[in-house]
């Protein structure tokens, strides 16, 4: 199996997590990239552009999956051993870390009486935990059934957003990045998680701003993002799981010295030495 840094590591947000209320996660969420509150005026098409948000997509699951189907990501679920018990879905929500638990409550709320609902009561007592206490094999075929749903589906859709992607594409914007900087912000909170800690998205994003202005404070954008993957590098050389660099290295470099700052196809880039390409 290929190595999947976000999978294998899981999120910065799960260490902030472990053993903790599930109404943390929502205020890690909310607090994860504070945005200021003058807007920057930005040219060219953002991430939030569904095309674009799909490209963003693809370009994740190349690094997290070695596929750019990212929606056959859904019926995903397995555990990788890491102590966080069950990592499953299209950003790898985990049964240990309280997002999984999210993500299956708004699911029922939004579905009544789902598939899954009758699993909240042990995903809230394995919450903290890498048991499987409740859940095991009759779970993992019930995710399966569920990823089928198009309800299940918004969902997982729902919480990659309020948790990972909007967060991210609103802080990019108010630093005055365009596509591919609001796409580096937001890979790096995929893997990295939200917060402020040292080696979370705001603690790689404070590193940069200390060696480079952002384009909102009259900066220059291309300095400005080379800043900030380096700084994001430094914390992935820090563990095992994240320290192959490639998918900043020859991917997010490659965009950024071709100086498509608006992450426009068509993209080639690699990632663990495998090829891959967006041509429209």
């Amino acid at each position: 199996m290929r190595p999947q840094p976000r999978r294998a590591l899981r999120v910065a947000l799960a260490a902030a997590l472990v053993a903790a209320p599930l109404t943390v996660a929502a205020t890690a969420a909310a607090q994860a990239a504070p945005v200021p509150a003058a807007a920057v005026q930005l040219k060219g098409v953002g991430l939030d552009d569904p095309h674009k948000k799909d490209i963003a997509m693809q370009l994740v699951s190349s690094a997290e999956n070695s596929s750019l189907d990212w929606k056959a990501q859904y019926k995903y679920i397995e555990d990788i051993k890491d102590g966080r018990g069950y990592t499953a879905g299209i950003i790898g929500f985990c049964s240990g870390t309280g997002d999984m638990l999210d993500l299956v409550q708004h699911y029922t709320d939004l579905k009544p009486g789902n598939i899954l609902a009758k699993y909240l009561p042990a995903l809230k007592k394995v919450n903290g935990s890498e048991s499987h206490a409740g859940l095991g094999t009759a779970f993992e075929k019930d995710w399966a059934t569920a990823a089928k749903d198009t309800v299940f589906q918004q969902a997982q859709n729902d919480e990659r957003d309020r948790v990972y992607f909007n967060p991210a594409v609103n802080q990019a914007k108010s630093d005055g990045l365009r596509a591919l900087g609001q796409f580096a912000y937001y890979d790096a909170i995929v893997m990295h998680g939200p917060g402020n800690s040292s080696d979370s998205f705001g603690g790689i994003r404070a590193a940069a701003m200390k060696k480079a202005k952002t384009p909102a404070q009259g900066g220059d954008e291309a300095t400005y993002l080379k800043a900030f993957l380096d700084a994001r590098k430094v914390v992935m050389k820090k563990e095992e799981a994240h320290s192959d660099t490639s998918r900043v290295d020859t991917e997010q470099l490659v965009f950024l010295n071709a100086k498509n700052f608006d992450l426009n196809p068509p993209l080639k880039w690699k990632v663990y030495g495998d090829s891959y390409a967006i041509n429209s």
